[in-house]
């Protein structure tokens, strides 16, 4: 278990002090996906830096497996490090040395015999797809290989969490697929830990099971990937889901009243549910805006409908709509 309890990181600066977290207050569960989203500026790799240490809190603590980190002495908080381990969007491999090279490092540093610490990096670059690679230099790889590499070094000291801080902001989208899908595969098959750091919504949808909407150094909303996609609260968390303006700024017509519609994990949802309701209760409405996708094969996101008409109507279309499982009709 990861504990952020009421973390604040204030900088010095010549200009002033610059508060870069407010009062984090954050739970990750072990052998969790976990997403950390915000805007560039929102403080994301503070934060994460926060959870190693690499960046001592200016106030609150971070708990690991209940061990608050601020009391380890060095030598004790490097042995902690061996189990939180980062991949980065620079990657930063070094480029002296081969792929089983850069693998073996992190182990050399903790004294494990160099017997062992290949027979370690050769299961991991089979791990991470690249049994071929290891005397291969990263200059001779692609982006998507190199960060696989990186993958692999994160692993050699047999990690319990993983930490990414933006680690496919670089890769073009198939390459970044085909990594979050062997990060995905490694939190089920070794029960690691992840944190994703990142500013992109598709990152957060095809591989987070929960997520922290950061903004401007605080935590505005959390939830489950479903929940607060479906249905986000705070203005951050809508301008991330609705890039191109939140629905609940459209402007409301006079002949009309609206409805919102919310997928949570609605299966119904890939039905032509609006046509259906058309037909079966024979109100016709106006789709204003919607914004859905799907997750783990659930759908989840809003539409917003307009419905002409008189009150009659308006109530037999909310009260269709809502009779759907896992689909919720507010009044807007």
């Amino acid at each position: 278990m990861i504990k952020l309890d009421h973390i604040s990181k204030i900088f010095e600066s010549s200009g002033g002090s610059i508060e870069a977290l407010h009062d984090i207050c954050l739970d990750i569960a072990d052998g969790d996906v976990f997403g950390i989203i915000g805007m560039s500026g929102a403080g994301k790799s503070t934060l994460v830096r926060c959870i190693n240490m690499l960046e001592r809190p200016t106030s609150g603590e971070v708990y690991i497996d209940g061990v608050a980190m601020s009391t380890l002495d060095s030598a004790a908080l490097r042995s902690a490090r061996r189990e939180i381990t980062m991949i980065f969007q620079g990657i930063n491999l070094l480029m002296q040395r081969t792929c089983l090279g850069n693998i073996c490092f992190p182990m050399e540093l903790a004294g494990i015999k160099r017997a062992d610490a290949e027979k370690r990096a050769r299961e991991l670059l089979e791990v991470v797809g690249l049994p071929d690679k290891a005397d291969a230099y990263p200059a001779q790889l692609s982006g998507g290989q190199q960060q696989r590499i990186a993958i692999a070094r994160a692993l050699a000291t047999r990690p319990k969490v993983l930490l990414c801080d933006e680690a496919t902001s670089a890769l073009d989208p198939n390459t970044t697929h085909s990594i979050l899908s062997l990060i995905r595969d490694i939190n089920k098959r070794l029960g690691i830990t992840v944190v994703v750091i990142t500013h992109q919504m598709s990152v957060v949808e095809e591989i987070c099971k929960n997520v922290a909407i950061l903004d401007n150094g605080e935590v505005v909303e959390q939830g489950t990937v479903g929940a607060v996609f479906a249905s986000p609260k705070s203005k951050a968390a809508k301008r991330l889901v609705f890039p191109n303006g939140a629905d609940d700024e459209v402007s409301n017509p006079l002949n009309e009243r609206r409805l919102r519609v919310i997928f949570s994990g609605a299966q119904a949802a890939g039905k032509p549910l609006i046509s259906l309701m058309a037909v079966e209760q024979h109100i016709l409405v106006n789709i204003v805006s919607a914004s859905t996708r799907c997750i783990d094969d659930l759908t989840y996101g809003t539409m917003l409908l307009g419905v002409p008409g008189d009150e009659s109507d308006y109530r037999k279309a909310k009260d269709y709509l809502a009779s759907v499982t896992n689909v919720t009709v507010e009044e807007v």
